[in-house]
């Protein structure tokens, strides 16, 4: 029987575009001071909308990353992984003399792929009496694959090389693939994250006809309000993140820095309703139940988790109560908090975006608030620690991030301090 030593995997690079900040160093300081980034919308006229913010990049241009006539030929979710990828890459020092890109991967994640791109080309068609003159870059700026594969072409990277799809927990779902593909020996570091622009006509009223986003227009700064009794739906964001996930021998061998160690993961499902996620969250517990397991760490050990806490009526309470259920007596020790109350929910993007936070807080020693909190629901568990209002600090030896997709997809990654 063959015997398969499992490969420890650090992390050596980070890269993030969100609507709090256009690299990772910004984006952290805004998370610990509790900024939002929420704000009316810019990008179409939303007199009709239902909900008319969201959380949008800011000043963020482009062709100052990449070539105008290269932009052209990416939607804007392709076009923000390539900005964040190409800071992971070069905060990793992947992109030197040296590396066998042969071993080098890249697992790239999108809930929607290129919604702007499809949405614009249908409306021409139209306008177009039907007749199909179709641009011929609409397929492969289009579908969710080609940002891995952009990346790849990029820098030259010939290892695993494809797209995660699991609604909200996407990207989280590339981190997992990725651990498991290095530390089994099938690659030598792998670029894992995800990437969302799905702050369109489209994205806006479609996640309105289910009910999904709040409606709270006269005050988009405080509509994301996890744990909230006021709490009415999640706010759109868009943007990036990056991580290069390494193996460990191979990160010394060549004098990487380290950020952090990804020890665990699993993935679950809820099987039980299309949007909606389980009343009792059993699909979370069971997802952070294996997670912990696949570490090797007990309950005990885990000091951090980044809610999925999206701010609506439902899904606070289930993971919440999954949290309790699984924890038990622990569950007051853990620092529990609601990073989507500052940076929207970036659907297939908000795992990698997480995932950042969980490495930086075990690094700094530092949980990242949850805001705009004030009154939390009788429904929410008592006796938690929601770090409601600003950052608290403590030891955080292991962070934990939980993600969940529509179609009852859960996506659990386990951080720990790297020594």
């Amino acid at each position: 029987m063959r015997t398969v030593t499992l490969r420890r995997v650090v992390i050596t690079g980070l890269g993030a575009l969100t609507p709090i900040g256009n690299d990772v160093n910004t984006f952290w300081e805004n998370l610990k001071a509790g900024k939002s980034g929420a704000g009316p919308i810019t990008k179409f006229d939303t007199t009709e909308f239902k909900t008319k913010f969201a959380c949008e990049l800011k000043d963020f241009d482009i062709e100052k990353f990449i070539e105008k006539k290269e932009a052209r030929k990416m939607d804007q979710f392709t076009q923000y992984a390539m900005v964040a990828a190409s800071e992971a890459v070069e905060d990793a020092g992947l992109n030197s003399g040296g590396i066998d890109k042969t071993k080098v991967g890249v697992i790239w994640a999108s809930g929607n792929g290129g919604m702007q791109t499809f949405e614009d080309q249908i409306l021409e068609f139209q306008q177009a009496n039907f007749v199909p003159k179709f641009s011929p870059f609409f397929i492969i700026k289009l579908i969710s694959d080609i940002a891995a594969g952009q990346i790849a072409l990029k820098y030259g990277f010939m290892g695993i090389n494809f797209c995660t799809v699991s609604a909200c927990a996407s990207s989280s779902s590339a981190l997992v693939d990725a651990f498991n593909y290095i530390r089994l020996g099938k690659a030598k570091a792998i670029i894992a994250g995800g990437s969302e622009a799905p702050i369109t006509r489209a994205g806006i009223a479609g996640f309105n006809a289910i009910k999904a986003l709040s409606t709270r227009n006269e005050d988009p700064s405080h509509a994301s309000r996890p744990f909230d009794t006021d709490r009415d739906g999640f706010v759109m964001g868009e943007g990036a993140g990056a991580l290069v996930l390494e193996e460990y021998e191979h990160a010394v061998a060549r004098g990487a820095k380290i950020y952090g160690e990804m020890v665990g993961g699993a993935m679950t499902a809820d099987a039980y309703h299309l949007t909606a996620t389980h009343p009792e969250g059993l699909g979370a517990r069971l997802g952070m139940q294996e997670a912990i397991e696949d570490a090797g760490l007990t309950l005990a050990e885990v000091d951090y988790i980044n809610g999925h806490c999206t701010s609506t009526p439902v899904g606070d309470v289930s993971e919440l109560k999954a949290i309790t259920t699984l924890f038990g007596d622990l569950a007051p020790k853990l620092n529990i908090s609601a990073t989507k109350s500052m940076t929207g929910h970036l659907l297939g993007a908000a795992g990698a975006i997480e995932a950042i936070a969980c490495v930086k807080a075990t690094q700094e020693d530092i949980i990242p608030p949850t805001i705009n909190t004030t009154t939390i629901g009788d429904d929410i568990p008592s006796g938690l620690n929601l770090t409601l209002g600003q950052a608290q600090k403590r030891t955080v030896n292991v962070a934990m991030s939980n993600t969940f997709g529509f179609g009852g997809h859960n996506a659990i990654a386990v951080f720990k301090k790297y020594k």
